[in-house]
């Protein structure tokens, strides 16, 4: 009788064994979201846009800067010449001027963040949707994202899409700017 139970499990267990679950593969890739926003052309002029117009700026705030310095050091030089009162008066002159333009500065910076900002968070949402239809035409079950936000911490390279992304969305984006610059020439 333990002869046939013993066999019986056996033989359950040998059937459960047997058994397999349906495991679904997924297709997975990673992007490295911080070398794609790097190599992404329109990325890449818009910060070229800003630095530009930082720069322009900064020339001419740095303009005010060297005269507001001039004055500074003639200041120094007739403070005695000219008295006490001068002095003074002068003094509070150059130090609202300097505050002023420290006030300017830091308005253009704002200015240039504010308006950065936004064309940036355009792009990025142009980008998401982009990887989710790629996705979705590439049969690819998950798409994650590593750089300064890492969600995945370990990936074999075969899975790194970036490369195909970056060139898609630069194709892309060539597409868009050539009609763009075809009506541009056909205004001249």
């Amino acid at each position: 009788m333990k002869k046939i139970v013993v066999l019986a499990a056996v033989a359950i267990s040998a059937i459960a064994c047997n058994k397999t679950t349906d495991v679904k593969e997924f297709k997975t890739a990673y992007i490295d979201t911080v070398k794609m926003m790097e190599e992404y052309n329109e990325a890449k002029e818009l910060n070229e846009k800003f630095k530009t117009k930082g720069e322009v700026k900064g020339r001419e705030l740095e303009v005010e800067a060297k005269k507001l310095q001039i004055e500074k050091e003639n200041f120094q030089k007739n403070a005695m010449a000219k008295g006490q009162a001068w002095a003074q008066q002068k003094y509070a002159e150059l130090q609202q001027r300097d505050q002023q333009l420290g006030y300017a500065q830091q308005a253009i910076m704002e200015q240039l963040q504010a308006e950065g900002g936004k064309e940036r968070d355009s792009i990025v949402k142009q980008v998401r949707e982009f990887i989710k239809s790629y996705g979705k035409e590439k049969g690819y079950d998950y798409v994650y994202g590593t750089g300064d936000a890492a969600t995945v911490l370990y990936a074999k390279d075969s899975y790194d899409i970036t490369k195909d992304v970056i060139k898609a969305l630069n194709d892309k984006y060539a597409a868009k700017a050539k009609p763009a610059e075809a009506k541009k020439e056909e205004k001249k």
